[in-house]
């Protein structure tokens, strides 16, 4: 597996401290995020899944704990906008430039607004997808928050 991905280079780039953590993905699980915690032995609310919305009919990325949903009203209003649908995969794989299952927030070939669940500020670290299958970076919340420009905001239930 390529530990150099859009994602890593984007976080050398920003000089976020990070280390890298892989596991053997499954496609298959019933939740990515979940199978990753579990695979990565950390509990599911301190790794955080990515997931490409439309507010408005424009994308957008929120982060949330992988154990939890995200609510589309809290993320519509935390994006100013009136409404947030999940986007298509194929529409979100087009945006970011990952595939479904490696959709990281860093180093998408699209800049969009992001939205980094509240809850993340309880860790003093997280994980979020690397831009890999099988590849999460730990880092600070504030960190993540810095790099992306990201808004905190309760959006998970």
């Amino acid at each position: 597996m390529a530990k150099a991905t859009r994602a890593t280079q984007f976080l050398d780039r920003a000089g976020v401290n990070y280390t890298l953590h892989t596991y053997d993905y499954d496609p298959d699980a019933d939740s990515i995020g979940q199978a990753a915690a579990a695979a990565l032995g950390e509990p599911a609310g301190r790794v955080f899944k990515t997931l490409m919305v439309l507010a408005d009919g424009k994308p957008a990325c929120v982060i949330a704990p992988s154990d939890r949903e995200v609510a589309m009203k809290k993320a519509a209003a935390a994006l100013g906008a009136k409404q947030a649908v999940m986007m298509k995969p194929a529409d979100a794989e087009r945006i970011t430039g990952y595939k479904i299952g490696g959709i990281s927030p860093f180093g998408q070939t699209r800049k969009v607004p992001v939205v980094l669940d509240a809850t993340a500020q309880g860790w003093d670290s997280i994980y979020i997808n690397g831009g890999q299958r099988g590849l999460q970076v730990r880092l600070a919340p504030d960190d993540a928050v810095g790099a992306l420009g990201a808004r905190q905001a309760e959006i998970a239930v």
